[in-house]
């Protein structure tokens, strides 16, 4: 069974950091997709960052230069660093996994930016 856990969210003002991680199990970690997404209410979900197994990255235009994304193969954990955030940046941000023929989800962790 496949399970995808968030945590690291939080409040924190504008212009702090967070950092969210995903610990995946069940799956074959090394060949998966990696990507956390975001939704703010009343948005649509959207990309935030990706990184492939073999560490290719795609980040949203919105996040260059600020979010950085990382995996850790041994230990089939995700990360996002996330600096000078702003309020635009509050939402749910859920841990995705692509793999051939399938797609999981986590659970969602809020992550609120006061200005």
């Amino acid at each position: 069974q496949v399970q995808l856990v968030e945590s690291g969210g939080g409040l924190v003002q504008a212009g702090g950091s967070l950092r969210l991680s995903c610990a995946a199990s069940g799956m074959a970690f090394n060949i998966a997709i990696m990507g956390w997404f975001r939704q703010a209410p009343g948005k649509q979900r959207e990309l935030v960052a990706r990184i492939t197994g073999v560490g290719t990255i795609t980040y949203a235009d919105s996040v260059k230069g600020r979010f950085t994304i990382s995996r850790d193969n041994a230990k089939n954990t995700v990360a996002l660093q996330m600096n000078s955030l702003v309020p635009e940046d509050s939402a749910i941000y859920s841990c995705n996994a692509l793999l051939p023929g399938s797609a999981y989800w986590g659970q969602g962790t809020q992550v609120t930016v006061s200005s």
